[in-house]
């Protein structure tokens, strides 16, 4: 029997996915970030060790039985020191050669368009656009939160911080997210929460990120600053949606697939908002819904690696088309 393993790492967590060669489900496992460059490439060694260790236990086999796998590493290929480390990890675990690493963005591309050519934008704790046509890779963004990332889940939260902020100073009036942060964050002094998002979180990014509910949940409830700053993610991942596209010489008048994936497009209202931000910057970028998530995308990648037939399940088909409206204001 082939068995396929893709890894889907993350800022916030990591997922295993453990199929045979039909695309039938073996076993699954989630395991904590695999995001490393706080903690060191050893983190990644044990977050494989760990999920490859579920999953094979958990469908009865070894290591060793894995047929091919792809491990989808955040931040892999952004350090040239550290990536033949971290392409040499998964040997250590498997006990053999059969596997390949990439950046976590290959596995969204090839989940959400299942392997064809198009364009998949990222906005989970961080962002990026990858796309691929006639076998030729283009990425754009991703550059850190610290100086990139834009439109990202941390963006959106830092945006909302600094909106709240204003709020408390007067510098904005004060609409809902005010209210909705300092219940959130457990405050009830406006300036507490300098010290529980810097002291008690350690500013930590994916618990910072997970305030990008606050700011959805805030637009939702009329607050026009948080709205603003919805647009203007949209707009900025629709920037990183059109170079690509560039980048990758798509003749002009062609229609091309984009998808996404990451946890802010899980809000309706920032789904409707991209998609009339991208409909707005060209009309040939058709949005589709993703076909899967981008742990089955990482399963593909090992799939294709391997040489292995793309089972009919996992095949690319016709996705559903988003119609772009507007966006409540």
């Amino acid at each position: 029997m082939t068995v396929f393993l893709g890894m889907d790492g993350g800022g916030t967590k990591t997922a295993f996915l453990l199929t045979d060669g039909e695309g039938t489900t073996l076993a699954e496992s989630r395991q904590p970030t695999s995001s490393w460059f706080d903690a060191g490439t050893g983190l990644v060694g044990d977050v494989v060790r760990t999920g490859v260790g579920a999953v094979t236990s958990a469908a009865g086999i070894t290591p060793a039985d894995i047929t091919f796998a792809h491990f989808g590493i955040p931040g892999h290929g952004e350090s040239s020191r550290d990536t033949p480390v971290l392409d040499a990890l998964p040997a250590a675990v498997l006990g053999h050669d059969r596997y390949s690493c990439g950046n976590d963005m290959v596995g969204g591309w090839a989940g959400s368009l299942a392997g064809r050519d198009g364009v998949n934008v990222i906005a989970g704790t961080g962002s990026m656009a990858y796309g691929e046509r006639d076998g030729t890779a283009h990425r754009v963004g991703g550059w850190s939160e610290v100086f990139g990332d834009e439109g990202s889940a941390y963006w959106v939260a830092v945006q909302g911080l600094n909106a709240f902020s204003r709020m408390a100073d007067g510098r904005l009036p004060r609409g809902p997210l005010h209210a909705l942060v300092r219940e959130r964050v457990g405050v009830t002094e406006d300036l507490d929460l300098i010290g529980v998002v810097m002291d008690e979180w350690g500013a930590d990014r994916g618990t910072v990120a997970d305030l990008a509910k606050v700011v959805v949940a805030a637009a939702d409830a009329g607050d026009d600053a948080a709205a603003e700053i919805l647009h203007r993610a949209a707009a900025e991942l629709t920037t990183l949606v059109g170079t690509t596209v560039r980048a990758l010489g798509f003749p002009a008048g062609e229609t091309v697939p984009v998808s996404y994936s990451g946890g802010l497009f899980r809000a309706p209202r920032f789904r409707e908002a991209f998609a009339s931000a991208l409909s707005a910057e060209d009309t040939t970028l058709e949005l589709v819904e993703p076909r899967h998530d981008p742990t089955v995308g990482s399963v593909l990648v090992a799939m294709r690696r391997a040489g292995a037939p793309i089972p009919e399940r996992f095949a690319a088909d016709t996705s559903p088309t988003i119609t772009a409206v507007a966006a409540a204001s």
